[in-house]
């Protein structure tokens, strides 16, 4: 910490009075207006504030969220998290990252809460799309990546701090994990983005072990505060994340958002009666005041760099190199611009950018699918197949069918029902004047639910299936029953199932919610301007029966150490479609693996050659398994990844770093991670089941 800042920020602390700390530690808005505000589309108008003190000349928090793009005013809509997680590219993310914090100032905002890094246990999940995949080394890389772009502009918030990954229950459920599993799996992305310096975490709704994550003095204080000696502030998710002042206080909570609920009612007459500490309090106000002087900018931001061309260049370019393409028999794709082509489906022709709840942005446009095919090839007939036989006309007549299927916000997103909230109603503070009345009558007469009808919140929450909805899966075998040129492409924010019509289709592309560029990029991967280069940053499974249990209404639940390909290599059950899968119009080999051990890294190289006629960029997994290990662990695990372009015809050296540390597990006895001195086989893969991965095996001693 910079120490003419840590000064600056005594200082000012120094001048304020124990009331405008305490105040200071709460949303500026009253409670019952600001729900109305929220509720009538007010999170996508202005910033959420916090802090201001004119007096001192203290600008305040200005909060605005994302993590697809700013929420406010007519923004770059980029493709959802999902999606950039399959680029596999973090400087790509980065370059986001800076956009994002670039309009995120130009809207007034000095906060953004955008850095979604919980980790993707179960593709049901409903706000998966938010995440970056199921692998804790992959999302924080990421996580890391979007924080120091951001933050070249604007304070980055990183949440929500932890285990939150699931929707419907997220208000109400206990999660239950030992301290490996938190530490291993469930935190390990949190402590690279801590370290990399984010600004802020936002606690999570749920409860850990017992206790609110909003309260939790283990999450909060002794993990996040002691032992990764974090000097950022922590705040509430909002409205629902505390449920005490005095338990949140003394938890090591910061700042309560939006309104001005528990603390503002409580927190000072606590502190008088000796019950929290003055200096609990003078802690959480010099965080925030410390974090605003370190990210304080002096720049002239202008709402034209809202979506200008550099950033919608760069939501295009992320939605090219995000789409996955998962099946291409014979070589159907790349299509000649001259193909005669039938697209079919109703997302074809409908903006379909993903989430409805607090990461839905406002763009001036949106290309769909059908847009951009339109503008890419000539002769293209539209069908929004509603009607089989009309789906089937079309189909026989064109050369090749683009089908076009998956989800909506109205299948998957952020989750808010009176039933899920109706025991938290006890904690709104009561009404003060006749006005506050009039506005808390109107919200219980239906504006929460009038506002979900409007789009304030989506309707999703957790999906209640992983197949294709029934409509789309009987639309892929009429389609295909009369043309045997079938791409599908699928929209959605996390796995599909596709059993039962897979075998029926040519090709299967994933699309994700792909933003607002989103159809120029399908177009460009169909036609080959563009080389498909995206990976899966999940697993497809099989059988739903493989992935870990799930149930979206569960009060309780216990993590283990085993989701995603970890479990299915583990249970012997092979992916239909592995973590880190994806298919390209060129072909690569890997060549010359070889290893040096450092005094604290692994240091890897390898030659990439591209044997095919098309230019192209591969992404190059590393992954390692601990041979004979002490303790169970995952046969392999992800410790290093890049991108590497490669000409056709050509090779590339690549190389690439492991951390001793990476290599750590967990030891509960010795509360630490410890790194044993064992043989290591060090994996180069194109994704986690390569039957073509190169192999060596290396020492690494214990770190004295």
């Amino acid at each position: 910490m910079k120490k003419d800042i840590e000064l600056a920020a005594n200082a000012l602390l120094a001048q304020m009075t124990l009331e405008e700390k305490v105040e200071a530690m709460s949303g500026t808005y009253p409670f019952w207006s600001g729900l109305a505000d929220i509720l009538s589309g007010g999170y996508n108008r202005h910033t959420w504030d916090a802090g201001q003190l004119e007096r001192l000349g203290i600008e305040g928090i200005r909060f605005t969220d994302g993590p697809r793009g700013i929420v406010i005013d007519e923004t770059t809509t980029f493709p959802v998290s999902m999606a950039r997680g399959a680029t596999w590219d973090v400087q790509l993310e980065e370059r986001i990252g800076k956009a994002m914090g670039l309009e995120a100032r130009a809207v007034g905002a000095n906060l953004f809460g955008g850095v979604c890094i919980n980790l993707l246990r179960h593709p049901a999940w409903g706000r998966a799309q938010e995440t970056y995949g199921e692998d804790s080394f992959h999302v924080g890389q990421f996580g890391v990546a979007l924080t120091i772009g951001a933050q070249q502009h604007v304070m980055a918030c990183v949440k929500h701090f932890a285990l939150n990954s699931m929707e419907n229950a997220r208000f109400s459920i206990d999660i239950k994990a030992s301290p490996r599993v938190l530490h291993e799996v469930y935190l390990a992305h949190f402590k690279r983005t801590i370290d990399a310096g984010v600004a802020c975490v936002m606690s999570a709704y749920n409860s850990v072990n017992g206790q609110w994550a909003g309260h939790s003095s283990e999450l909060l204080t002794d993990i996040l505060k002691t032992r990764w000696k974090f000097h950022g502030f922590v705040v509430t998710d909002w409205i629902f994340g505390m449920r005490d002042a005095k338990q949140a206080a003394l938890g090591g909570q910061d700042l309560e958002m939006p309104f001005r609920i528990h603390f503002d009612q409580n927190l000072l007459k606590l502190v008088k009666n000796h019950e929290v500490p003055i200096s609990r309090i003078d802690d959480a106000v010099l965080r925030m005041l410390r974090m605003q002087l370190q990210h304080k900018k002096n720049i002239t931001v202008r709402k034209s760099f809202l979506a200008n061309t550099d950033h919608t260049a760069l939501a295009r370019e992320a939605a090219e190199k995000s789409i996955v393409l998962l099946k291409n028999t014979h070589q159907l794709l790349p299509l000649a611009t001259s193909t005669k082509l039938a697209v079919i489906g109703r997302l074809a022709n409908e903006i379909n950018t993903g989430d409805g709840g607090s990461s839905n942005t406002k763009s001036k446009y949106v290309i769909t699918p059908l847009e951009g095919i339109a503008a890419a090839f000539a002769n293209v007939e539209y069908d929004d197949g509603s009607s089989f036989e009309s789906a089937q006309s079309i189909a026989k007549k064109a050369d090749t069918v683009i089908l076009v299927v998956g989800y909506t916000k109205a299948d998957e997103g952020e989750f808010v029902s009176p039933e899920s909230t109706s025991g938290l109603r006890s904690l709104f503070p009561l009404p003060k004047t006749p006005q506050e009345g009039a506005i808390a009558q109107a919200v219980a007469e239906g504006l929460a639910a009038r506002a979900a009808e409007s789009g304030a919140f989506s309707k999703g929450g957790d999906r209640n299936r992983l197949d294709l909805l029934p409509q789309d899966e009987a639309l892929i075998k009429a389609v295909s029953s009369v043309n045997k040129n079938v791409v599908v492409v699928i929209m959605a924010g996390s796995a599909v199932l596709m059993n039962t019509w897979q075998a029926s289709v040519s090709s299967i592309v994933m699309l994700w919610y792909p933003g607002m560029e989103g159809g120029h990029a399908l177009a460009n991967v169909l036609s080959g301007t563009v080389n498909p280069s995206g990976k899966l940053p999940f697993s497809i499974a099989t059988s739903k029966d493989h992935y870990p249990f799930f149930d979206r209404d569960a009060t309780s639940i216990e993590y283990d150490l085993w989701h995603g390909y970890r479990k299915l290599e583990r249970d012997n059950h092979p992916a239909a479609y592995p973590f880190g899968f994806g298919l390209s119009y060129t072909t690569y080999k890997y060549h010359h693996l070889m290893l040096e051990n450092s005094s604290h890294s692994l240091n890897i190289s390898l030659e990439v050659r591209n044997v095919g006629t098309q230019d192209g960029e591969e992404i190059v997994q590393i992954y390692v398994a601990a041979l004979g290990s002490k303790v169970e662990r995952a046969k392999k695990e992800l410790k290093a990844f890049t991108r590497v372009f490669v000409p056709a015809g050509q090779s590339k050296l690549v190389q690439l770093e492991v951390l001793h540390t990476d290599l750590m597990y967990f030891d509960e006895t010795q509360d630490n991670f410890i790194l044993e001195n064992l043989e290591y086989e060090v994996i180069a893969a194109k994704h986690s089941a390569d039957p073509e991965a190169l192999r060596a095996k290396i020492r690494v001693g214990a770190v004295a």
